[in-house]
């Protein structure tokens, strides 16, 4: 055939220079995204272009720690690309609360939502963590990403984390500089922002996001 399948992270295969995740609902694409048979699986390219932890992924992320069974927030949901494979690696015992604030983003994102049902849509403002509280409650939450593009996208983070990430729960950031500042150094906001979750995060890794994302950093982070 040409092409083996090699696991990276639980639930997560490298397919000759591709990262890819197997397919949760057989036969359908989410975002026109390329699927692959392989020994009687079907496996679901997944795009570092279109996908913050994808690149990271691409880029040599050490620290995943989302498995089968986790239970994730999603800070940023959009119409669901990231969280789309996410889905595939939690699979049915798992659970995935994507968050996000546009309406128009969350009516296609409630369209995904109904053919995997380990996501639960929320419309809500992810800088007010305490709005969405209901959504979440009696859930243990393992990991916290987050994808916004806001000014105060430490604080944000923070914000979420102390109210619903479990202790030694893990964080990833998706740091947007130009979000945040038009004219500073993106590598002066990294450390700023960073610097910001260091009293309650231990920082695992920092991965820049290029060639796939211009200015762009994930965080990796264990709550303290």
């Amino acid at each position: 055939m040409g092409f083996g399948v090699t696991r990276i992270f639980d639930g997560v295969y490298r397919i000759g220079q591709n990262i890819a995740t197997q397919n949760m609902v057989e036969g359908t694409s989410v975002y026109s995204e390329q699927r692959i048979s392989f020994e009687g699986k079907e496996y679901r390219i997944w795009d570092p272009n279109r996908s913050k932890v994808g690149a990271a992924i691409r880029k040599g992320m050490k620290e995943f720690l989302i498995g089968e069974g986790s239970k994730v927030l999603y800070l940023g949901a959009a119409e669901g690309t990231t969280i789309s494979h996410l889905s595939d690696i939690v699979g049915k015992s798992g659970v995935i609360f994507g968050v996000d604030i546009s309406a128009r983003s969350m009516r296609k994102f409630i369209y995904l939502c109904e053919k995997r049902p380990n996501i639960v849509p929320i419309l809500g403002d992810a800088s007010q963590p305490m709005t969405y509280k209901e959504h979440i409650s009696g859930f243990s939450i393992d990991a916290l990403v987050q994808d916004v593009s806001q000014k105060n996208q430490a604080e944000i983070f923070l914000k979420n984390a102390r109210a619903y990430l479990k202790r030694e729960g893990h964080g990833y950031l998706s740091i947007k500089a130009r979000s945040i500042s038009a004219s500073e150094s993106a590598e002066s906001i990294f450390r700023q922002e960073t610097k910001k979750m260091e009293n309650e995060f231990e920082i695992l890794e920092t991965i820049p996001l290029e060639p796939f994302e211009k200015e762009h950093e994930m965080v990796v982070g264990k709550k303290k």
